[in-house]
């Protein structure tokens, strides 16, 4: 899978997460950085409906966590905005479930990465054409072996 993508559409962001989708596995971590309007909740829902999520996948600015627990894994989706530290992180208690879910956390980059030995760090950027550059960073090697495959 390439490291890096240019998506023109919200279509081609949701496809990106249904191909990510197929490379997790219960336990894993993904954190999605990038500035308002960037695609984190898109993406998401890509994953979801990669993941065989059966309901839709809402941002969780308000509630912080939604839990979607049936589907292929169950996703553990999470915006930490609000969150101003990693004791705010411990108390969600999101290690509970991480051994059994795919945990996706938006703007928790600095809050969360202590949630898996490995993570993939997928970076968001909005071009002023509205393109969104998406960039995948494997964060051990166990991430670097998935991304190889296509």
């Amino acid at each position: 899978m390439r490291r890096e993508h240019e998506l023109a559409t919200v279509a081609d962001t949701h496809r990106l997460g249904r191909d990510l989708a197929a490379r997790l596995r219960p336990g894993d971590l993904v954190v999605l950085v990038g500035p308002l309007g960037a695609g984190k909740t898109a993406l998401a829902q890509g994953i979801g409906v990669g993941l065989g999520v059966e309901e839709p996948v809402t941002s969780p600015t308000f509630v912080i966590a939604r839990v979607h627990a049936r589907g292929r894994i169950p996703l553990v989706h999470v915006d930490a905005y609000r969150l101003g530290s990693v004791a705010d992180v411990d108390d969600l208690d999101l290690d509970a479930s991480a051994g059994e879910s795919v945990t996706v956390v938006e703007w928790g980059q600095g809050l969360v990465e202590q949630l898996a030995d490995e993570h993939l760090e997928v970076r968001l950027d909005r071009r002023d054409d509205d393109v969104r550059v998406v960039r995948l960073i494997p964060h051990g090697p166990g991430w670097d072996e998935r991304l190889a495959r296509d």
